[in-house]
């Protein structure tokens, strides 16, 4: 077995050379600092956009148990302020006009799901009558949109609920 002198492999020590240049293999290692940049601030985009990406009329909606729907096309939203304003995705829509106005913009299908976003402060009478309205239209899928995390139906009181001095009697 013959070994040059320029082997960087070389058993002698005299021979090998301590540089990047010898016969060893590409550097495998990866700079994930451009990746790690490029990750939060894609972060911070959407942490800003998010937000925004909010349907229609800001109302605050009553919490409930109910876990959200899974499978939905484009559905037609009705929002019901606090003070009982009547909106048409983001258009106000006067009471009277609320039928012809979801009827001309569903067209032919009244199975298009129809979502009630109502103010939790909101008139309960209001609510009642623009449900009872689309009902009476034709419309077949009327679904109250709530938030998650309210409390329970039937459970017991929680402790700020519970009724306390002269009202526990």
């Amino acid at each position: 077995m013959a070994l040059s002198a320029n082997d960087a492999f070389a058993a002698s020590g005299r021979g090998r050379r301590r540089g990047r240049r010898g016969r060893r293999g590409a550097l495998s290692e990866i700079n994930v600092t451009p990746l790690v940049d490029v990750m939060l601030v894609l972060l911070i985009v959407f942490m800003i956009s998010a937000p925004l990406l909010t349907a229609g009329v800001p109302v605050e909606l009553p919490k409930t148990e109910a876990g959200s729907l899974q499978d939905q096309t484009e559905p037609l939203t009705v929002t019901i302020r606090a003070d009982g304003q009547i909106f048409v995705k983001e258009d106000e829509v006067p009471f009277g006009s609320l039928s012809p106005r979801l009827k001309e913009m569903a067209g032919p299908n009244t199975g298009k799901p129809i979502f009630v976003r109502a103010d939790g402060k909101a008139p309960y009478a209001i609510v009642a009558q623009v449900m009872a309205s689309l009902s009476t239209s034709g419309f077949t899928s009327i679904n109250l949109i709530t938030d998650t995390g309210g409390p329970s139906s039937g459970g017991q009181p929680s402790d700020a609920q519970k009724p306390t001095g002269a009202d526990a009697q």
